[in-house]
């Protein structure tokens, strides 16, 4: 949930909390945070262990999502196979191509000149993942 913050992040926001609050509320104020945060995940838990219950199916809360609700639970595997075929061909054609490509002739159009120096090459990673 909170990834992106640092300790430095969390030392300013105690700093803050106990400047507006004051050291004597700011403990209480801390614990009544963490205990909703709790409350929240346990609601959370229960509603998807509900769900899971009445679809008859197992539910985690990614699944919620409405790209993947619908994925997975309306359309059938040959819906997503017709979906999901035509970007497969393309991606099987562009690896095709690029697995026969000649990276190294292509490289080597001219010799360079005599007072250019010593030519480098770049390099091509080629990935057909």
């Amino acid at each position: 949930m909170f990834d992106s913050l640092g300790w430095p992040e969390i030392l300013v926001l105690v700093l803050i909390g106990l400047f507006i609050f004051g050291p004597d509320k700011l403990p209480k104020l801390i614990s009544d945070g963490v205990n909703m945060i709790r409350q929240l995940r346990r609601m959370a838990t229960n509603a998807t262990g509900d769900l899971s219950r009445e679809l008859g199916t197992d539910i985690s809360l990614e699944d919620l999502h409405p790209k993947t609700f619908v994925r997975k639970h309306i359309l059938s595997e040959d819906d997503q196979d017709a979906i999901l075929r035509p970007f497969k061909e393309v991606y099987s054609e562009a690896s095709d191509t690029a697995g026969s490509l000649d990276l190294n002739s292509a490289l080597n159009d001219d010799e360079p000149a005599a007072d250019a120096g010593p030519r480098r090459r770049p390099r091509f990673d080629v990935d057909a993942t």
